[in-house]
């Protein structure tokens, strides 16, 4: 049960960034954003209702969920969204694959939580990968600002990922399940985004050709419901850091479908990027060393 939940996940997770790039074109990306998060929104509340569930959070939590709203079910995919225009999305996928290092140094800088060394270490040599796998697509565009833009935006949502992981932190330790606290503050992140793109004179069209529709249905069904529930289930079962190794595994399955429909070429130096990056976020996830030293004591 356990390897299954886990390919899930993986496998969800892991191409949920081609079907993004399928949502580009006529439909504008806060519109297809707002359209995703009130589906999944829709969903969540309607197995809330059909569980039995407590569905109305308590009046503390509204801050945290409107923090939450803004930073993981706006910011975050508008970033990600608009970076997909510019730079093949098996790499934003690899930028995103660095979040649970960010959230450590997020933990460590906000939180006071301790900083493990090969968080650091890991960290760095996420970082390196990411500068080598980049570097083949930058040949001959280091004067393309798009292609920087993107690569920014992928950053920067993956910074709002953490925001949003940190918050959700928080309101669990308040006794708030993710079920609940996640229907609201994607209600909020898609009403913000709904009025953004209200006052901005966006129009809210439809294209319905079979690529748009399967692909919203696929972001906001599996990707926004199915695969957050199966990690959840994942992450009771053989607990969160275990659980986090998933996100090791979600650059393979994108570069993969971005070889597949976008044409994704590969190099030495994409391959030795990919490797850094994949090391980088194993020695990021391994138990502090003590802890291994005290295992290695125990097992003799």
């Amino acid at each position: 049960m356990n390897a299954f939940l886990y390919l899930i996940t993986v496998l969800i997770w892991g191409t949920t960034w081609i079907a993004i790039k399928f949502q580009l074109g006529v439909v504008p990306a806060p519109v297809s954003i707002a359209y995703r998060f009130w589906i999944a929104a829709a969903v969540l509340l309607l197995v809330l209702f059909a569980m039995r569930k407590k569905v109305w959070p308590p009046r503390a939590a509204w801050p945290y969920l409107a923090a939450q709203g803004l930073a993981l079910f706006c910011c975050n995919f508008l970033c990600f969204y608009y970076a997909s225009q510019w730079v093949p999305s098996g790499l934003v996928a690899v930028v995103f694959s660095t979040a649970p290092i960010w959230n450590a140094l997020n933990g460590r800088l906000f939180l006071g939580r301790a900083l493990r060394p090969q968080v650091v270490g890991g960290a760095l040599l996420g970082l390196c990968g990411i500068a080598l796998l980049f570097l083949p697509q930058m040949q001959g565009h280091w004067g393309d600002g798009g292609m920087l833009a993107g690569l920014g935006l992928a950053l920067l949502g993956t910074l709002c990922f953490s925001t949003g992981n940190l918050l959700s932190s928080r309101m669990q330790s308040l006794g708030l399940a993710p079920w609940l606290t996640n229907v609201w503050a994607m209600m909020i992140g898609a009403s913000i985004l709904t009025a953004g793109a209200l006052v901005l004179g966006m129009p809210f069209t439809w294209e319905p050709g079979t690529r748009y529709v399967g692909s919203l249905l696929y972001l906001a069904i599996p990707g926004s419901v199915v695969a957050f529930t199966a990690y959840l289930m994942l992450v009771g079962r053989i607990g969160p850091d275990r659980a986090a190794y998933s996100t090791v595994l979600f650059p393979i399955v994108a570069l993969s479908a971005s070889t597949l429909f976008e044409g994704y070429h590969w190099t030495a130096l994409a391959f030795c990027g990919l490797a850094l990056v994949l090391a980088g976020n194993l020695l990021a996830f391994m138990p502090s060393w003590p802890a291994l030293g005290r295992a290695e004591v125990r097992a003799r």
